[in-house]
């Protein structure tokens, strides 16, 4: 068993896998990822994901040559508008309140085409257009909406798998069920890592350690510390893993902290699936993101939402909080019979979640109370309401159409009827049966809070100097101050493998230096010193 690498990864998930694959592109020889969690467990987060990137792209033609589900003929049938720099910058800023680290944001940004383009390239990653997720049928086009366009076949699932194909494909070793323990750092320089394997500790050297461990959403303690007691009840999306150790390790080396520690990536999601760990089998299928399409009311039967603020994918990952904070922590998602059609099956197929139909929305308010709802006639009155907002505004705005891919501005708000709470755009009346409902909780993603790092080199910086901390680089959720409070869909995958390019790039720089030298740590099995070479 080698104790020397050129470049150690804490972290088997997507972003881990970028910079261990970066690493070994740059002229890394020995690239090592060490994973606490078990074998079954690979690919962290990324597993779990529907597999969306958000990149710059000149338009279709831009992303046609990397996705492999479009023919010819489809081509000709699909409207897609450009998605440039600055728009991305803008929906990150404007979603984050204005309050990411501006430097970090751009630097993602400007690096995400290329990222994507290595992805697909040298990566071999299955792109695909996400005709299931980001666009409809409008007038017999597809039309992709909310500047996102990219997924991948089988969502997470493929993700990991064309990753794990390319680590062995590279050489790249994996140690499953050996966490990190604690850096090895001389004289401000990191040197390696302390894993524990069989029970045992074990000192690693390298000139370079990547961090891609996780946020600390799966641990209710640090949930419960940082975003509030409430959050104990959170479902885990995904791996029961992220527990924050990195950030422990990290401190222990002086790294500074930064970003929203009291935010986080929190979905609709089902509230029969597991608790403290997502599902292997059904993944992100347990996501409830058709809202848009209906109303969200909580047990007693009241709206706590705009469900039609803005598109899908810049609202879903935080209205998990906005249900978490309801009574129970829960809430029903509800629909009439024209919007069934446009859920998701993946989500809302009859195997996925449990539905609850009913002719009327009288027999719906019955069955509803013997899933948790408190008050039979605020929910019904609410849906009146509802009804009559929606009624009135149409009847003042005729030539309006229902459009799910644009911000329509069908909505509750008339000269005449206006709701406390408006919904604003894509607001049809829930008055034609039969009507469906499904129940939901709050799913948490990843948290925001992390370490700082410098926007060009992924390096880890110091809390007393600002600058890096040599040898030590992040990656993934772990990287703090490029969200907050909200992010838009399909970002974090997008971060993760471009801050990982850039730290597996810096670790091939570190490991030739230690070549150029003269002298690479080479801890033979007795634990010897060093090997000149």
């Amino acid at each position: 068993m080698s104790t020397h690498y050129d470049c150690i990864v804490v972290g088997s998930g997507y972003a881990g896998c970028s910079a261990a694959l970066a690493a070994v592109e740059a002229g890394c020889i020995s690239v090592l990822i060490v994973e606490k969690a078990p074998r079954d467990w690979v690919g962290g987060n990324g597993y779990f994901t529907a597999g969306a990137h958000r990149t710059v792209h000149g338009g279709l033609q831009d992303l046609l040559p990397i996705v492999r589900n479009v023919t010819p003929g489809q081509a000709l049938k699909i409207d897609m508008d450009p998605y440039t720099v600055e728009d991305f910058i803008g929906d990150i800023k404007r979603l984050g309140q204005d309050k990411p680290d501006i430097k970090l944001v751009r630097s993602m940004v400007e690096s995400s085409r290329e990222a994507v383009e290595w992805l697909a390239r040298t990566v071999d990653i299955p792109f695909i257009l996400s005709f299931h997720r980001q666009a409809y049928e409008v007038n017999g086009r597809q039309k992709f909406w909310g500047g996102m366009a990219l997924s991948t076949e089988d969502g997470g699932k493929g993700l990991i798998k064309a990753h794990m194909k390319a680590l062995e494909r590279a050489g790249v070793e994996i140690w499953f069920e050996s966490p990190a323990v604690r850096l090895r750092v001389e004289k401000g320089t990191i040197t390696g890592l302390v894993v524990q394997t069989d029970g045992k500790e074990l000192n690693l050297t390298a000139p370079s350690v990547v961090l891609a461990a996780g946020g600390y959403e799966s641990s209710s303690e640090l949930r419960i510390k940082h975003l509030g007691s409430a959050w104990e009840k959170a479902r885990v999306r995904g791996t029961p893993f992220n527990t924050g150790d990195g950030f422990v390790m990290a401190q222990a080396v002086g790294a500074k902290l930064v970003g929203d520690w009291t935010g986080c990536h929190s979905t609709c999601w089902d509230a029969n699936a597991p608790a403290d760990a997502g599902d292997r089998e059904l993944s992100n299928q347990f996501t409830k993101s058709g809202y848009p399409l209906g109303i969200m009311v909580n047990i007693y039967g009241q709206r706590f939402v705009d469900e039609g603020q803005d598109f899908r994918n810049f609202t879903y990952a935080k209205f998990g909080r906005q249900i978490l904070l309801q009574p129970e922590g829960c809430a029903f998602q509800v629909w009439g019979a024209d919007m069934i059609p446009f859920l998701r099956k993946e989500e809302y197929g009859d195997e996925v979640v449990e539905k609850i139909f009913a002719g009327s929305m009288e027999e719906l308010a019955d069955k509803l109370l013997e899933k948790g709802l408190k008050d039979k006639e605020c929910f019904l009155n609410t849906v009146r309401n509802y009804n009559v907002a929606v009624q009135h505004h149409r009847a003042e705005h005729p030539t309006l159409e229902w459009d799910p891919t644009i911000k329509d501005g069908l909505s509750t708000q008339s000269i005449t009827v206006a709701l406390q709470l408006p919904k604003s755009n894509w607001a049809l009346p829930i008055d034609q049966g039969p009507f469906l409902a499904v129940k939901v909780a709050c799913g948490i993603t990843f948290t925001f809070g992390g370490l700082a790092i410098d926007p060009d080199t992924a390096g880890v910086l110091s809390k007393e100097t600002d600058a890096p901390i040599k040898g030590l680089f992040c990656t993934g959720e772990m990287v703090g101050g490029l969200f907050h409070d909200n992010y838009p869909g399909g970002s974090g995958l997008t971060a993760g493998a471009v801050f990982g390019r850039k730290a597996g790039g810096q670790a091939a720089r570190l490991a030739k230096k230690s070549v150029e030298y003269g002298v690479r740590a080479d801890l033979d099995a007795a634990g010897g010193g060093k090997k000149v070479i």
